[in-house]
C-alpha cells in the first residue's frame, strides 16, 4: 500500500506562505513536501520570499517546471504552442498547463493530502483535483473539509452512520441536539451552508472525528489514516493573523506588497500588487497594470511584447493605450476614489475588491 503524501504548494503570496509557517509551528508532525508552480515568467520578489522561506522550514521548496527540457520558459514555450493566442479569463491555458498539470504529475497516482491556504474570511474555494487519490484540506478555515467531502457527509445515506458515530462523542442532551440537527430536512431556511454552521457549533472537534471516521469507506486519502491531527485544530486565520504570522517569524510580506504613495488631482493614497503569479496575470486590476509599468518597467515592455497579433491580456484595453500620461492619471483617480471610499483590514487590493466581480483570480496561482 502506497504512503500517503503530504503536499503544500507555495505561491509566493502572503496566505500560502504563512499556511506553511504555521503547519510547522503546530503540525511538525506531518511531512510535508512544499513545491512550486515556476512558470518563468515571475517577479524576482516571489522567488525571494520562496529562498527566504526555505531557510525558515529546513527544507527545499520542489520546483515544478512544465516543458523543463526547451530553452525558453514555461509560458513562452506554451505560448507558441498556441500560435501567440494569451491566455484569459475564459481560456486559462496558463494555469492549465503551468501548473495543473505540473502538479498532478508531481503527485501521479499517489494518495496526496494537500493543504490549501484559504483563509476563515473569504469567501471563495480552491480547486479540487478530479483526481480520486487527491484531497484537499484548508486548515486556516474552521471547516477544514472540502465541498465534496461534506456533500458526502451529509447526504441522506450517511445520517444513520453519522448517528451511530456521534454515539460516541457526545453526552445525552447534546446527541439529542445534534440528532435533531442531522434529521432535519433541508429547506430555503436550513439549507446545506446552515446544516454545517449549526453543526460545527455543536462541537468542531467531534464534528472533525466524525468526518474523519466516515471517510474510512471512501477512495479519499485521509480514510487510509489512522489518525490525523489537525482534527483537533481549533483555531481559524484571517488577513491580519497572516499578517502577523509573516512579521513574527522574520519572514516578512514579499516586497511587491510594499505600499507605494501616488497621487491624482486632489487625492492621495498608495498602491502595490495585490497577487503572486505572473507579472502579466490577466485578472490584473488596471492599477497594477501601472503598477507594473512604474515599478518593473522592463517587464512590462516584455508583457506588453506578447501584445501582438490581435491577442491583448485584457479585453476592452490594450497596454499601448493604458500607458497613455491622461489614462494613468484616470486609472490611479478612479482606483483612489474606489479605495478612498471603502475601509477594509486589509491593504492589499485583491482583499479590497475580492467582492467584485471582476477579481475572480485563480486560487491555483494567487494564494
Amino acid at each position: 500500500m502506497k504512503k500517503i503524501r503530504h503536499v503544500l504548494g507555495i505561491s509566493g503570496g502572503k496566505d500560502s506562505t504563512a499556511l506553511a509557517i504555521f503547519l510547522k509551528q503546530k503540525f511538525p508532525e506531518l511531512d510535508i513536501e512544499y513545491y512550486f508552480c515556476d512558470t518563468g515568467e515571475e517577479l524576482n520578489e516571489t522567488y525571494q520570499i520562496i529562498e527566504n522561506l526555505e531557510v525558515y522550514l529546513g527544507k527545499k521548496i520542489i520546483r515544478l517546471k512544465a516543458a523543463a527540457d526547451t530553452h525558453h520558459s514555461p509560458f513562452e514555450y506554451y505560448l507558441k504552442m498556441y500560435n501567440g493566442f494569451l491566455p484569459s479569463a475564459n481560456a486559462r491555458w496558463c494555469t492549465k498547463n503551468l501548473k495543473l498539470i505540473p502538479f498532478e504529475q508531481f503527485v501521479a497516482d499517489d494518495p496526496v493530502v494537500s493543504y490549501v491556504g484559504i483563509r476563515e474570511d473569504e469567501n471563495r474555494e480552491a480547486y479540487i483535483s478530479k483526481k480520486k487519490n487527491i484531497q484537499s484540506i484548508f486548515p486556516f478555515r474552521k471547516n477544514i473539509w472540502s465541498v465534496d467531502v461534506i456533500r458526502h457527509v451529509l447526504s441522506e445515506s450517511q445520517e444513520n452512520y453519522m448517528l451511530e458515530l456521534y454515539r460516541d462523542h457526545l453526552n445525552m442532551n447534546q446527541f439529542i441536539k445534534v440528532e435533531n440537527i442531522i434529521k432535519r430536512p433541508m429547506s430555503f431556511d436550513f439549507n446545506f451552508e446552515k446544516k454545517l454552521l449549526t453543526l460545527l457549533e455543536c462541537g468542531l472537534i467531534e464534528f472533525n472525528n466524525v468526518v474523519f471516521a466516515l471517510l474510512k469507506n471512501t477512495p479519499y486519502p485521509l480514510g487510509r489514516l489512522e489518525s490525523f491531527p489537525l482534527l483537533s485544530k481549533t483555531e481559524t486565520f484571517g488577513i491580519q493573523d497572516v499578517f502577523n504570522s509573516l512579521k513574527d517569524s522574520g519572514i516578512g510580506l514579499p516586497e511587491y506588497y510594499k505600499k507605494i504613495p501616488i497621487s491624482s488631482c486632489s487625492l492621495e493614497g498608495v498602491y502595490n500588487r495585490s497577487r503572486s503569479g505572473c507579472y502579466f496575470c490577466f485578472f490584473q486590476q488596471k492599477i497594477e497594470w501601472v503598477w507594473l509599468y512604474e515599478q518593473h518597467p522592463s517587464l512590462f515592455q516584455k508583457a506588453l511584447s506578447f501584445e501582438k497579433e490581435g491577442y491583448s491580456w485584457m479585453d476592452n484595453e490594450r497596454l499601448e493605450e493604458l500607458i497613455k500620461p491622461e489614462r494613468i492619471r484616470q486609472i490611479k483617480n478612479d482606483y483612489l476614489k474606489k479605495n478612498n471610499n471603502l475601509k477594509y483590514s486589509s491593504p492589499f487590493l485583491l482583499d479590497i475588491l475580492q467582492e467584485d466581480d471582476e477579481v475572480k483570480a485563480c486560487a491555483a496561482c494567487a494564494i
